[in-house]
């Protein structure tokens, strides 16, 4: 590892990160903190059921995206290549391992309820998303199957840009997330930055793939104020192309390295997120099903919905008509 990488390497530990193998790190979300000492929880918890406090939020390629998005929170212009992958159980151990560490501190603090530190121990809900864009990890297939063997949750985020690795998927995650950040290709290339000549193209293929996957959908369009922020019948336009299970509308939120990139008047207002959502609900035929204002997100979905990401699989059940619909015609 060269001195640059070196010195990046103890930036991200300083800030709380645990990595292994150069790619794979895990780093305790602010939510989880806030879970374990003052009882409020992240709205992946009021939307999809999953426990806050047992949620492992990783990545398998913490160093290699197609994007350079302004947005991002992570640290930008650090990539290298990476000279080993890990295996999945590896690399799934260590990182359960690492977050354990991370917790450790949180056993002699009076705020923090015995049970809930006991339970926060073992994570059953693995986030693959905490930087850099996971499809890139090759054996990505194997490790959702690892986590789904230990009856771990998997919510992959995906910016879209490689939809010949989601296609390849013998496993697929609980739930799939596509983030669409522009509603044309201008908007595009102004709000990611991409670092491929055909990004835009490749996001296409991707929301045209979505609706043979047999899992639960989910479009999250990240939206900056005076970079994005407009035109919810375009942004309709690429959802339908997607036919998503749900649409997660989110506010940008200045924290990390976007700090070095934007400035607080980027962060929309959570009205503002919630107007350009009853638009967008309007343009789908969706309604607002949830939302939770703290974190300047909405969700749009269709009435009557399961939307607890577990009680959705219970029993081999699909977890949304539209999965449903899929099941049907695939049997015929």
């Amino acid at each position: 590892m060269s001195k640059t990488d070196e010195q990046y390497r103890q930036t991200l530990i300083h800030q709380q990160y645990r990595i292994y193998k150069d790619h794979a790190a895990v780093k305790l979300c602010g939510w989880l903190k806030q879970s374990m000492l003052r009882g409020r929880h992240c709205y992946k918890q009021d939307f999809y059921g999953i426990q806050t406090h047992r949620c492992l939020q990783m990545t398998p390629a913490l160093n290699e995206c197609t994007h350079q998005c302004p947005f991002c929170w992570r640290i930008e212009g650090q990539d290298f290549q990476v000279r080993e992958w890990a295996e999945p159980k590896d690399m799934l151990d260590h990182l359960i391992a690492y977050q354990r560490l991370l917790i450790s501190g949180f056993k002699g603090d009076r705020r923090c309820d015995p049970q809930m530190y006991e339970e926060a121990m073992n994570p059953n809900q693995v986030a693959i998303s905490l930087a850099g864009e996971p499809t890139i990890y090759p054996y990505l297939s194997d490790f959702i199957k690892e986590c789904h063997r230990r009856d771990m949750t998997t919510f992959l985020v995906t910016n879209g840009t490689l939809p010949e690795r989601l296609a390849a998927l013998d496993t697929l995650p609980r739930q799939l997330y596509v983030t669409v950040a522009a509603p044309d290709e201008e908007t595009y290339r102004h709000a990611c930055h991409p670092k491929i000549p055909d990004g835009w193209q490749q996001i296409r293929k991707t929301l045209e793939l979505l609706p043979s996957l047999d899992t639960r959908t989910v479009i999250r369009h990240t939206l900056v104020q005076n970079i994005n922020l407009f035109r919810p019948e375009d942004y309709a336009k690429l959802d339908r192309i997607a036919d998503p299970d749900l649409v997660e509308p989110k506010g940008y939120v200045f924290v990390g390295g976007s700090r070095q990139r934007l400035t607080v008047d980027e962060m929309p207002s959570f009205d503002t997120i919630r107007a350009f959502s009853e638009k967008l609900g309007a343009e789908l035929g969706m309604e607002i099903i949830k939302e939770k204002k703290d974190s300047r997100v909405l969700l749009l979905g269709h009435r009557g919905i399961e939307t607890d990401v577990r009680r959705a699989w219970a029993n081999g059940l699909p977890p949304s008509p539209r999965t449903e619909w899929l099941t049907a015609v695939r049997t015929v």
